[in-house]
């Protein structure tokens, strides 16, 4: 009977509220939502971060975008209240049949539950730590503690469908590329005197944690190694608050290699950063959107996994996670609250310079298929 009503849903909206790689890692669940209810119109509501990826999601018909108090970055500073209360009628207006809620295990669903009340959603599903009594029409109990074993935040979404009988086909992230970023991104790697037929290394060295970034420094005598013994092209990429990092990861490569090495930091689009990410024969990062997006696209990648949360490395990928165990791990912290940031720090440039470059040996065996899609930012817009 429950899966019955959700499944005679018309109008179903999909609550992720947090960062990019948050909803790359629900794409899984979205799709069995799609695919459960192929008639239903699929909406969903992001924060400005994840309605970036809204173009490259074949399962999402529409994007309401919505930096919520109550989440992690939503309410920095000096909020006004009446934003919420705005939510709640753009809601309304809408006439949804159903709301699902997806969160991590440390995040509360009772505040956007609250929000599908008020705005009169007749089925409102969601992990709940406590008993949400009518808040929330469908509930799965929330057990779950922040430890080495975990279930994969993936998994944990997948699960949640599933309890109102939507089921995926396939488990894996899913991202659009489109024709004309890779094109875009051909015509600026040849002016820069890369060559886009010859394979080449991305670095993107950055993460919005402190906790999370592995020492620039570090990242520059890995590919200083890396390049002297494959000789691969090396593209280092970051968003334009990341710029700092760029002298650190020089000083590291040395003069010579900082010449030839392509800086693409603050100038390029999410389509753009996935269609070099795409054709990369390897991506080295650290545990941020871009791994989740290597994920989705098949580029193999090694990965500076920081032991803060044990729920977000790469779903079924080709990758190499790096980190040092420490006693302190599974903190959840933003910022090393012992300050030695020895999960990554006890990793050294050796080490990722050697995980990369095995993987690097391997790029010449078969890739996942990308499928690219001709649809432009300007064919599908947020609505209010």
């Amino acid at each position: 009977m429950t899966a019955r009503r959700w499944q005679e849903a018309r109008r179903i909206l999909a609550v992720r509220l947090d960062n990019l790689g948050d909803v790359l890692m629900t794409t899984p669940a979205l799709q069995a939502i799609r695919q459960s209810a192929p008639g239903a119109h699929l909406t969903l509501l992001a924060s400005h971060a994840g309605t970036l990826l809204w173009p490259h999601l074949p399962a999402v018909d529409d994007v309401i975008e919505h930096d919520a108090a109550w989440m992690k970055g939503g309410g920095s500073g000096v909020r006004d209240p009446a934003a919420e209360r705005s939510l709640v009628d753009r809601l309304a207006r809408r006439h949804f049949d159903a709301a699902v809620i997806f969160t991590v295990c440390t995040q509360s669903a009772l505040p956007a539950a609250l929000a599908c009340y008020l705005a009169g959603i007749p089925l409102r599903l969601a992990h709940s730590r406590e008993n949400p009594y009518d808040l929330l029409t469908d509930w799965v109990p929330d057990t779950e503690v922040c430890r080495t074993g975990m279930r994969h935040e993936v998994q944990r979404q997948l699960d949640l469908v599933a309890s109102v009988g939507f089921h995926a086909l396939a488990h894996g992230l899913v991202f659009e590329t489109r024709a004309c970023d890779r094109q875009a991104v051909r015509g600026r790697l040849a002016l820069a005197g890369i060559d886009p037929d010859r394979p080449y290394l991305v670095v993107h060295p950055g993460a919005t944690a402190a906790s999370r970034r592995y020492p620039a420094e570090r990242f520059g005598e890995a590919v200083r190694a890396i390049v002297a013994q494959t000789g691969c092209q090396v593209v280092l990429t970051g968003g334009a608050d990341e710029r700092g990092l760029l002298a650190q990861i020089e000083h590291g490569l040395g003069p010579a290699l900082s010449s030839q090495a392509l800086a693409l930091f603050g100038v390029l689009g999410l389509g753009e950063l996935a269609a070099l990410v795409a054709d990369a024969a390897v991506l080295l990062c650290n545990n941020s959107g871009p791994a989740h997006l290597a994920a989705a696209l098949g580029t193999p990648s090694v990965v500076l996994y920081a032991l803060t949360n044990p729920q977000h490395t790469p779903w079924q990928a080709r990758a190499r996670v790096l980190n040092h165990d420490v006693p302190c791990r599974n903190c959840l912290k933003s910022t090393c609250p012992l300050g030695h940031h020895d999960c990554l720090r006890g990793v050294a440039a050796a080490q990722v310079a050697d995980a990369t470059i095995a993987l690097l040996r391997d790029a010449r065996g078969p890739r996942l298929a990308v499928r690219d899609v001709e649809s432009t930012p300007a064919q599908r817009v947020a609505m209010p």
